[in-house]
């Protein structure tokens, strides 16, 4: 082969590994702050002073009014925005399964 391929062929291995690579997740589902009833509206309010640019909350709610089925929880001190994303979703998991919530969490986004 000659020597001027072996860059080409270098770039194509490359970009043909990270195409399939199964470290690759899908993208989370996700709702905006205006979707949130009023009471995880509120809280998100009082968490936002907090968040920098890679924090993350993850909410889920049967009823938007019943208190009990509702939950939003935050991965504010992060670095990183896709460990927020999955620690937030993690946080948000464990309280629906607590509190026996059936809708999914799903990443909160400003409007």
């Amino acid at each position: 082969m000659p020597p001027h391929w072996k860059p080409l062929l270098c770039a194509l291995l490359a970009t043909a590994s990270l195409g399939s690579s199964s470290w690759a997740q899908p993208p989370q589902p996700t709702l905006r702050v205006r979707e949130l009833p009023d009471a995880l509206r509120a809280q998100w309010n009082l968490t936002k002073p907090e968040m920098v640019s890679a924090s993350r909350c993850a909410a889920a709610f049967d009823s938007h009014t019943d208190h009990e089925r509702m939950t939003l929880k935050c991965s504010v001190h992060i670095k990183l925005g896709a460990e927020g994303a999955r620690r937030a979703m993690r946080y948000c998991e464990e309280d629906r399964e607590k509190k026996r919530i059936h809708a999914p969490c799903k990443i909160v986004q400003e409007d």
